[in-house]
């Protein structure tokens, strides 16, 4: 199967490739890197199946994304939390109407170094690590210093691990501020003293998830809204979706892209 999506390199490329209608056989993509492996995949299948559409797919967090739309570079916003009052605030001035659309549901998961004998946490002792409170991971039945691995301000799971886990308390000023769910998840895998939280999609044999309050994340335990650190991942148009745009998300609506959602690691609406 080939890969189509593409990396914009010039601003001028950018400009003209978001200023043509969502109709005229191009779709661009940006935002979250939560988002992204569900975007990359259901895009590479859509343009086999439709080769007149083009759809270029690009992370950068969901800040990036929702700034794109509103102003006119992309065609859709990926974004792992909901657009902010300052966000369409900025919207309403730039006479943009974004709308969300869900897609799937994620759960953020806490993942340690596999070499760690910590399986468990609770939301408090996780808020107090983040928080700077605790630095040892002696005091939770393991051993050595704390390495807070945090994603940076412009990531939409970065603002919803604050809300959910940190009930909105500053992360402690010595984590390490990753850009992307892969860099986080890659130095936790590298370091054994370190702590991280990445989309649930990003679980794999090279770090270890840990329980919080006792519940596994997982696509049951996000479903039945047993899991703290759960939420809706989004697709937002500048309005209602229309053309080729209207025809991608609802390909991603699909029961064949709901599919696609899970094999990425995600959990499909509707379960």
């Amino acid at each position: 199967m080939r890969v189509r999506t593409s990396i914009l390199y010039s601003a001028a490329v950018i400009f003209l490739a978001a200023a043509a209608p969502c109709y005229a056989g191009k779709v661009v993509v940006e935002g979250s890197s939560t988002v992204l492996p569900i975007a990359q995949r259901a895009a590479e299948v859509f343009m086999d199946d439709n080769p007149q559409v083009d759809i270029s797919v690009r992370g950068g967090g969901s800040g990036v994304g929702i700034a794109s739309l509103l102003a006119g570079t992309c065609d859709i916003a990926d974004s792992s939390r909901p657009i902010k009052e300052k966000e369409l605030e900025d919207a309403v001035s730039r006479g943009k109407d974004p709308k969300a659309n869900v897609i799937a549901m994620d759960g953020i998961a806490v993942i340690v170094n596999p070499s760690n004998p910590v399986k468990s946490l609770t939301k408090k002792q996780l808020k107090d690590i983040y928080t700077g409170k605790i630095s040892s991971w002696s005091a939770l039945g393991g051993s050595g210093s704390i390495v807070a691995v945090s994603r940076d301000s412009s990531s939409g799971t970065f603002e919803a691990f604050g809300e959910l886990a940190l009930d909105k308390e500053k992360v402690r000023p010595d984590a390490l501020m990753e850009a992307s769910n892969q860099a986080a998840a890659s130095v936790v895998a590298k370091t054994p003293g370190a702590i991280g939280y990445v989309g649930i999609g990003y679980i794999n044999d090279s770090v270890k998830a840990l329980e919080l309050n006792g519940v596994y994340p997982s696509k049951e335990t996000v479903l039945r809204n047993r899991y703290a650190l759960s939420r809706p991942l989004f697709m937002y148009t500048n309005g209602k979706p229309d053309g080729d745009c209207k025809s991608f998300l609802d390909f991603i609506m699909s029961k064949q892209g709901q599919i696609l959602v899970e094999k990425e690691g995600y959990i499909p609406l509707g379960g």
